[in-house]
């Protein structure tokens, strides 16, 4: 009998001995792993409160090199607590809080999550030992624990004890066999061992027989040190007595409470087949690469059996198949070639461990172990986990801001599983590793949000395998704004018109500035700043969202035809920044002042008379209507017509200097005494005009002077010449030579030489030019003799006069009322003493 068989007592066997090395293995957590299930099986009834206690007296933990431990059962329910993670590690909850603490799992779902108020570590799905673990000793699940600002990294170790929470099962509830009656006693035959996910003493720790008279069970220990289940003939078969035996087998773990598995055993007694098949080895090794194609042949193995026909006939098959291995993995039958059947991934499981059965016609059989190795491929690209990333970041953050944390790993393992990290190229960012397979991605310059507001960083994970596979994610980082821009002006200096007497609050011009940064930096308001020294900031508003500006008062281009103002555009950045510019506003004249006759004097008393001698000739100059308007341009224009005479087609007006001359001789039946009513009327486009009454007196014994009428032929026949010259011109070049043409001719016409007095009264006449009498400013020269400035028209030899600083209203008078007392005596004295002199280029008068 097998040294390693146990005692065999009434059908019942135990398999102490061979988890002896399992416990020995297992030392400390072994011993945890058992206080744990018998704690759970205590009292099933009590309330999910006993999980809290529980925790509290039974899980162990540890902290060493940055490593938190924690023991636990599986199967705890959801939201149950693992342990408190701010204790552990000597921190308040609220410190986990501000460094966004969190559980990251690597490469396995999310099983547990930490809740960031508490500081605990609470479970969010169901840990199912059998299902993560499979039949691995030591069951452990990584995660990571993460801590920012600044980055810390620790590392998170779930130890999952065992349980009994799965009853032993027999892959073949009925097991049958046929047995010649001419078996030996003593003959083993291998029974398919009952299968409990569970370990340690939650496995299959002894077997019952059922009462029975010719078998017994025993308990064999293979070379590797598995143990498996042997049916042992006990007592001689006689078919012709019994050719049926209907047993029954139960397989019994070690837990608490009890759980146990049930399968039938027929056992048929045939005539003799006294050979079983026997293998080749008793255990084979073999490999094969993950993701082999279906039909690959992995290991053909081969058992003979000595015995002819049907008892030498052999067919294979497994005796057990877990889970994860159906479907995967085959057998022929006949040939013995173990195929693949199935996707063979080395990520799932990197070794298979089968029991293979051959037995032939006669129900003989015998067993063989087979394992086989999963050859590691590079089959799984890198994988690229954003475990953090900020969607914005400050254009103003400093080199070395973290913008995301970056987890790379690859599920292949040697040189294919090591992986390398890198980003497109782009000198704003760099990856920077202080973890292993962690990498931070970090701002490596300044940014500058209106040079680019987004960046699209392509991260790149290559491993090391042959050929290397790569896997890429593109991180999208907006930059937000800071105010660094302030506004600028479309114009340095704007210029803006404005007709003058415009009510408060016309439109101006429109000012638009512009700033580079975004939102609530790029909002621009607009005002005018205060001027302490100048009272200027007040003659115009501005809206201060629209830039528009406005007048505030009205505006009298007699009294200003320019200012300038300062306008301030500041953003709504903190702190606000702004810039300035200028406006520059021109006050345009409008017709808003009506002529002023300066001459002759209009007094409601006395209005001074002109005289004209009675010989004087048709178009005699006889006195000059002088006005002036305060307007500009245009509106300054003025004109003159006779709307009022004494007596009609007697006296004409030139129509642009006001001088009055005589239309036709004087005539005997002629008034002496004419009033003349004058309306002078400016060029504005609502012309303004002013009426002057003018008094003349004809009277016998004055003198005619030739210059005051001969003027009349010479600006007609310059009129004419010049009009025919534009003529002229006009036939060569239009437009062109008729606009030039039109302002030279109009400039002549029309440029006087008026002066104004530091006063408002009359128009002074520079001493500079002349005596302080009156003087007539030809090209020849002047009277000599005051006694006949009061009979000179007030026209020069361009119909302007010019008066003597001691000319005024006064003296006009005196000399008006002397006039007429000793005007017709003293000429007729006088006449014989005056001689003309003529033939110079312009004519002079001398008195002797």
């Amino acid at each position: 009998m097998n040294n390693s068989a146990k005692e065999v007592e009434n059908g019942r066997i135990t398999a102490a001995s061979t988890d002896s090395q399992l416990d020995e293995d297992l030392n400390i957590m072994s011993t945890l792993y058992r206080f744990l299930k018998a704690c759970c099986m205590m009292d099933r009834r009590r309330s999910s409160t006993w999980w809290i206690d529980f925790l509290l007296s039974a899980l162990l933990f540890g902290v060493s090199f940055g490593e938190l431990r924690y023991v636990l059962p599986e199967e705890m329910q959801r939201g149950s607590v693992i342990g408190n993670v701010a204790h552990d590690l000597g921190l308040e909850p609220l410190e986990l809080k501000a460094h966004r603490a969190r559980v990251v799992a690597e490469g396995t779902s999310q099983l547990c999550k930490l809740d960031a108020a508490s500081g605990n570590l609470l479970i969010t799905q169901r840990i199912d030992r059998e299902e993560l673990c499979a039949q691995a000793i030591i069951c452990t699940l990584q995660f990571q624990l993460l801590l920012e600002d600044p980055l810390q990294a620790f590392s998170l170790v779930l130890d999952i004890a065992d349980i009994n929470d799965n009853s032993p099962v027999f892959t073949t509830r009925e097991i049958k066999l046929d047995l010649v009656e001419s078996t030996v006693l003593g003959r083993r035959f291998p029974i398919e061992s009952a299968y409990d996910p569970d370990l340690g003493t939650n496995s299959v720790r002894e077997y019952k027989l059922s009462q029975n008279d010719h078998f017994a069970l025993e308990m064999s220990t293979q070379i590797n040190g598995n143990s498996y289940l042997e049916l042992v003939l006990k007592k001689p078969l006689d078919r012709e007595v019994e050719s049926e035996h209907l047993l029954e087998i139960n397989g019994i773990d070690g837990g608490n409470p009890v759980r146990s598995g049930t399968a039938s055993i027929q056992i048929r007694v045939l005539d003799a087949n006294d050979n079983v098949p026997v293998f080749s080895q008793r255990v084979y090794k073999a490999s094969v690469p993950e993701n082999s194609p279906l039909g690959t042949v992995i290991i053909t193995l081969n058992a003979t059996d000595l015995d002819e026909d049907v008892y030498g006939e052999i067919t294979y098959s497994f005796s057990h198949l877990s889970d994860t291995m159906g479907g995967v993995i085959e057998i022929d039958p006949q040939s013995g070639e173990v195929l693949v059947a199935g996707v063979i991934d080395y990520e799932e499981e990197s070794s298979h461990e089968l029991d293979v059965q051959a037995k032939d016609g006669g129900g003989q059989a015998s067993h063989c172990k087979l394992i086989i190795d999963v050859i590691d491929v590079n089959d799984n690209a890198p994988v690229i986990e954003i475990k953090s990333a900020s969607a914005k970041v400050s254009e103003d953050a400093k080199p070395g801001t973290m913008v995301a944390l970056i987890n790379i790993y690859d599920l292949d393992t040697g040189s294919s599983g090591r992986v390398t990290c890198s980003i497109s190229d782009s000198v704003s960012f760099k990856l920077v590793s202080e973890v292993k397979n962690y990498y931070m991605l970090v701002t490596n310059t300044m940014l500058d949000r209106e040079t680019q507001p987004e960046y699209n960083i392509t991260i790149t994970a290559t491993d090391a395998g042959a050929p290397s596979l790569s896997s890429v994610k593109v991180l999208t980082i907006v930059v937000s704004d800071v105010n660094d821009n302030p506004p600028t002006f479309m114009q340095k200096q704007y210029n803006a018109n404005i007709l003058e007497n415009q009510p408060v609050g016309t439109f101006v011009v429109k000012l638009e500035a512009q700033d580079a940064d975004d939102r609530a930096n790029a909002k621009i308001l607009y005002h005018i700043p205060r001027d302490s020294n100048s009272d200027v900031w007040s003659f115009l508003t501005i809206n201060s969202e629209t830039g528009e500006l406005f007048t505030s008062r009205l505006f009298d281009y007699e009294q200003s035809v320019h200012f300038q103002i300062r306008v301030i555009a500041r953003d709504g950045g903190q702190p606000p920044l702004s810039t300035t510019c200028t406006v520059n506003v021109f006050i345009k004249d409008m017709n808003d002042n009506a002529p002023v006759i300066l001459y002759p004097v209009q007094a409601s008393e006395f209005i001074a008379e002109d005289m004209v001698p009675i010989e004087a000739p048709r178009g005699y100059l006889v006195t000059k209507v002088v006005a002036v308007d305060a307007d500009s341009g245009h509106n300054a224009w003025l004109s003159y017509r006779i709307i009022k005479a004494t007596r009609p087609n007697l006296f004409m007006a030139d129509l642009h200097t006001g001088e009055i001359r005589t239309l036709r001789p004087f005539m005997e039946e002629d008034e002496p005494k004419h009033t003349i009513v004058v309306l002078v009327t400016d060029n504005g486009r609502e012309a303004l005009s002013a009426s002057a009454t003018v008094s003349i007196m004809i009277t016998d014994g004055l003198p005619v002077f030739n210059e005051l009428f001969e003027l009349t032929d010479e600006s007609q026949g310059s009129d004419n010449i010049t009009l025919y010259l534009i003529i002229a011109l006009s036939a060569v070049s239009f437009l062109f030579i008729l606009l030039i043409s039109g302002v030279l001719y109009f400039k002549l016409c029309r440029r006087g030489y008026v002066y104004r007095s530091t006063t408002t009264s009359l128009p002074v006449f520079p001493t500079a030019y002349c005596s302080s009498t009156l003087a007539d400013f030809s090209h020849c020269g002047t009277l000599l003799d005051d006694r006949y400035d009061p009979f000179l028209t007030t026209g020069s030899w361009r119909g302007d006069f010019r008066f003597g600083s001691s000319t005024d209203t006064d003296t006009l008078k005196k000399r008006s009322a002397a006039y007429q007392k000793s005007t017709l005596r003293r000429l007729s004295a006088e006449r014989g003493s005056l001689k003309v002199r003529t033939g110079l280029q312009h004519p002079c008068y001398v008195i002797k």
